[in-house]
This record gives structure tokens, sequence and C-alpha cells, in this order.
């Protein structure tokens, strides 16, 4: 299973509405650092998906995310908890990482 792509702005107020944790990989076609922890985002999507909702946005199409959270380097994973931004951690990191803050959050939420 792999993290699927929010399209657009209405799409992403309506999951991070939701009462859920969400975990968005602001990314970008041309970031070398974002295509090395894609697959990592995938797995996260792939063993949290029954607690948590992993998804990967696009800055190049979804610009208002960076101007809205101040996002200025990618890759840039947001932890959403009911709407909120719980933690942003900023480049490539390792999987633990990930799951580290993931864990957290979900014992918070």
């Amino acid at each position: 299973m792999s993290a699927a792509y929010i399209q657009n702005e209405a799409e992403f107020d309506e999951l991070i509405g939701a009462d859920s944790l969400i975990v968005v990989d602001c990314t970008a076609t041309w970031c070398g650092p974002c295509k090395l922890i894609a697959p990592l985002i995938d797995q996260l999507a792939d063993e949290y998906g029954d607690r948590a909702k992993v998804f990967k946005l696009d800055l190049d199409n979804n610009k208002f995310v960076a101007k809205r959270y101040g996002i200025r380097s990618i890759p840039a994973v947001m932890f959403i908890n009911k709407g909120e931004i719980a933690e942003t951690i900023v480049g490539a990191k390792k999987y633990e990482d990930y799951t580290t803050a993931l864990d957290r959050h979900l014992a918070e939420a």
C-alpha cells in the first residue's frame, strides 16, 4: 500500500478537519531527498494505515500548504492531530524517526 496524494486545498482541508491523526509528506518531483523518503512514507501508510492516515502532497501543485504552514524546505512531514500541527519533521530522516513521532502522537490522540 502506498500513501495517496492529496489533490487540492479542498481535499486537504477536509482531511485535516477529521478527528483522526494525519501524516502529510510535503514533497516535490524535483526533490532528491523527497525521493529517498518516499518508500518510508509508503511503509508508514502500510504499517499504520489502521491507526493514522498517511498522505503525500506535491507542493508544486499545492503552494497554499507551504504558504499556510511556513514550509520553506522539503521534505517536510507534518503530523496533524484534530486539525492542529502537532509536529513537523524537516529533511530526510530514518524510518524510526517517523515511527517514533507517529507513536508518540497516537498515544496523545
